[in-house]
Formats: structure tokens, C-alpha cells, sequence
């Protein structure tokens, strides 16, 4: 079975709604679309592709894809992005949209989300998840995320869609790597690892004491 890698970039406060551009998404009247983009530096973008590189899959969710399919076909081509992300069979989750998509190597994920994820894990080794918060959330409700990257940026929004927003369930994570960039961005990778324990912190201390 393979693994289900959710890549988010955020704020301190857990904001990752249009990191990329003014225009990018402004549901809600998110005031500071770009946020990432005073931010990001040569070594954090060469360490993003090459974690990219293991690609076998991508799964986007409706907002997302729209805003891929609008740059990455026609984006030039020595970004490094640019070929492996117009190659890599890409699934997307939507409700709204109607096949055929116009992206090259892009279709529908049909049928049952929990029932369609599986047959992808199960079909490629690491099936990648970029931004897509509502599909997140619902790819978090159902267990299927596998493992997590954030990219936590120094700066506090106050406004805008979470990584884990309401309605996200109670899970124990387990740090896998851990990385701090020139800039004060931290690059933190975990696995999922079922339900947080919890436990008495006065009988925890007497027992360690």
C-alpha cells in the first residue's frame, strides 16, 4: 500500500490559504494573497522539488486544480516544477466539474472519496496532496493521510483557511525530520500515529521522579 503525503505551506497561526498570489484566493476577503512569496528562498525551493521528485501521483481538490491547471501547462519550462508536475497523473476531487478535464494526465476521482483514495495508495507509492484544505480536511476525517510536511512561515496572519480547521480530528503525530531555513521558516515532516494518549501529569512526574 503506498503512502498519502499532504505538503501545506502556513503561518505560525496554521493559515494556508493563497500563499502563492493576490489573486490566487480571495474567498472570504483573505487580504494578504503572496504571503509566501517575500518569504521563499533558492535552498527552501530546492529542497520542496526534490521531496516533490517522489511523485507518483497527485491529488488536488477543485480550487486547487483550477489555479494548477491555469499556470502549469503553459509555465516555463527550466522551473524545475514544470515537467514532473505536467507529467504525473493527477486526480482530482470535485463535485462540480465535469470530465473531460483539459490538463493533460488529469481526471476525475469518481465514486466514493474514502473507496477512490485507497485505490490510489494502493495503484502508486506516494500519491501527493498540495494545498487543498477542504479535500485535506476530509482526507484527515478519514485516516487516509500518512504523512504530513509543513512548512511553517515566521509571520502570524489572523485571518483566512487552516490546515486544521474546524471539524479536524484529534490525531497523535510522530516527527519524522525537522529542518530551519536562513529565513526562520521551519520545515517539519511527521507521520499520522492514531489517537493522542493522554494521561495524569502530577502521577507522570511521581513515576519519573
Amino acid at each position: 500500500m503506498g503512502k498519502l503525503i499532504v505538503t501545506e505551506f502556513m503561518s505560525i497561526d496554521g493559515v494556508a490559504q493563497a500563499p502563492g498570489g493576490p489573486e490566487e484566493d480571495p474567498e472570504g476577503g483573505f487580504a494578504y494573497g503572496g504571503w509566501q512569496a517575500p518569504l521563499i528562498d533558492r535552498d527552501e525551493e530546492h529542497f520542496i522539488f526534490e521531496q516533490a521528485k517522489g511523485m507518483d501521483a497527485l491529488l488536488l481538490g477543485r480550487r486547487t486544480y483550477d489555479i494548477f491547471a491555469a499556470y502549469w501547462p503553459t509555465a516555463p519550462a527550466e522551473f524545475d516544477f514544470t515537467a514532473l508536475i505536467n507529467r504525473v497523473p493527477k486526480f482530482v476531487a470535485s463535485r462540480t466539474l465535469e470530465p473531460p478535464l483539459g490538463w493533460d494526465t488529469a481526471s476525475l476521482l469518481e465514486g466514493d472519496l474514502a473507496e477512490a483514495v485507497t485505490d490510489l495508495k494502493a495503484r502508486f507509492g506516494h500519491v501527493h496532496v498540495i494545498g487543498s484544505l477542504d479535500l485535506v480536511q476530509s482526507l484527515l476525517r478519514l485516516g487516509l493521510v500518512d504523512h504530513l510536511n509543513l512548512w511553517v512561515y515566521p509571520l502570524v496572519l489572523a485571518q483566512g483557511k487552516r490546515v486544521f480547521a474546524d471539524g479536524a480530528v484529534p490525531t497523535a503525530l510522530r516527527l519524522t525530520e525537522s529542518r530551519v531555513f536562513a529565513n526562520g521558516t521551519v520545515k517539519l515532516e511527521y507521520e499520522t500515529a492514531g489517537e493522542p494518549a493522554v494521561g495524569d501529569i502530577d502521577a507522570d512526574v511521581d513515576r519519573l521522579t
